[in-house]
């Protein structure tokens, strides 16, 4: 059936890619073009539905029945004389109908007419009014939620940056004491306990690294960022960032290195902090890679500034995970079996310095390829 149409002219079936009909010979494509023109002139003649209050009523037979105007019989011969006058071309509204037929006095329409109008206006004026009560109470709701929100992160910041505080000062003698151990102050140390002391020395370095981004999470947090910028070659703050991590790529097996234009180019930064930064950076990039992998800083003219950018050949990142990396205290791999360790906080620091200097972190990154991390700084001659 779906190869068949029926013919224009006298409406028997044919083949669809018929050019005559077989029935009565008329030529399809002409037969066609005539069937289409009635139809627009009949479109053209047709009267429009009258414009009425009427239209404004939705299932006003029901009401006229509701109000004693009809009952069901009359309303069943109206709705009959409706469709068939419809159907003759010549549309007509139900009450029309009704009073054409007799059914109906004019005044009693307008009448039902008027008062379903004043009761939809009265339903729709207590719709908008319960509806703006809604919106302001759900508003209140949206605010003190709000409100406890950033009281609890008041509260949590507070908290973080008490207990650091708190952690420094016994950590400190643990310091102490470590090194004057190591150094042989309480006399020579036994040849087996010299790894011992190693170990807790870097388990010290480690702890006292976590408590200081403890509280710089904590005064980021609070808006309290304190910037020493002054101008400062970029080479400087490259270089040292690559000395800080050398031992550690030695470590892993990775191949560090430095890449920057011959032409010295100036930054206006906080030395302390963006050095800090690269050498984050530099870490991470060290630690999620493979043995004999490369790591490399490039320091280049940017728009705007000096562009600084640590790629790695590592395992790379997801596209669609990028945005959770500069999350506080959030882990890519969250499992107890993940091979580095680390509590979230580098990155997130990363972000809020680099911010703080006007500027954003971008990362571009391929899974089983590598990843690059970039941020502009302005010049310093600038």
């Amino acid at each position: 059936m779906a190869d068949l149409m029926n013919c224009p002219n006298c409406a028997n079936p044919l083949p669809r890619r018929a050019m005559e009909c077989p029935t009565c010979g008329a030529n399809i494509a002409l037969a066609t073009a005539v069937a289409e023109r009635k139809a627009v002139r009949l479109a053209e003649t047709r009267p429009l539905p009258p414009l009425a209050p009427e239209l404004l009523i939705p299932r006003l037979g029901d009401f006229l029945v509701q109000r004693g105007f009809l009952n069901a019989e009359q309303l069943e011969a109206g709705l009959a004389y409706q469709k068939q006058e419809n159907q003759l071309g010549q549309p007509v509204l139900l009450g029309q109908a009704l009073i054409a037929l007799g059914l109906l006095e004019r005044t009693d329409l307008d009448a039902a007419v008027t008062e379903q109008i004043v009761m939809l206006q009265d339903a729709l004026r207590k719709t908008n009014v319960e509806l703006d009560s809604r919106v302001h109470q759900r508003t209140a709701e949206l605010q003190a939620a709000l409100d406890r929100l950033t009281e609890l992160s008041e509260l949590k910041n507070n908290f973080i940056s008490n207990v650091s505080h708190e952690l420094r000062t016994p950590l400190t003698h643990l310091s102490g004491y470590l090194e004057l151990m190591a150094d042989g102050a309480f006399g020579p140390m036994n040849e087996a306990a010299l790894p011992a002391m190693e170990v807790m020395l870097r388990a010290y370095k480690r702890l006292d690294a976590l408590i200081e981004n403890l509280i710089q999470v904590a005064v980021m947090a609070r808006g309290e960022v304190e910037l020493r910028l002054e101008t400062v070659l970029a080479a400087t703050l490259a270089e040292e960032a690559v000395r800080r991590n050398e031992a550690l790529a030695a470590q892993h097996a990775v191949n560090l290195r430095l890449t920057q234009e011959d032409s010295p180019l100036a930054v206006n930064a906080d030395v302390e902090k963006v050095t800090w930064v690269l050498e984050q950076l530099i870490e991470n990039a060290i630690k999620f890679n493979h043995p004999g992998g490369d790591v490399t800083l490039s320091v280049t003219k940017g728009k705007g500034g000096v562009r600084f950018e640590v790629r790695d050949t590592g395992s790379g990142i997801p596209p669609e995970r990028i945005d959770e990396l500069f999350l506080p205290f959030h882990q890519l791999d969250g499992s107890n079996t993940r091979n580095v360790g680390g509590t979230g906080l580098g990155l997130a620091l990363v972000r809020q310095i680099v911010e703080s200097h006007g500027s954003e972190v971008d990362v571009t990154s391929t899974p089983g390829a590598g990843s690059c991390f970039g941020f502009v700084l302005p010049r310093g001659d600038a």
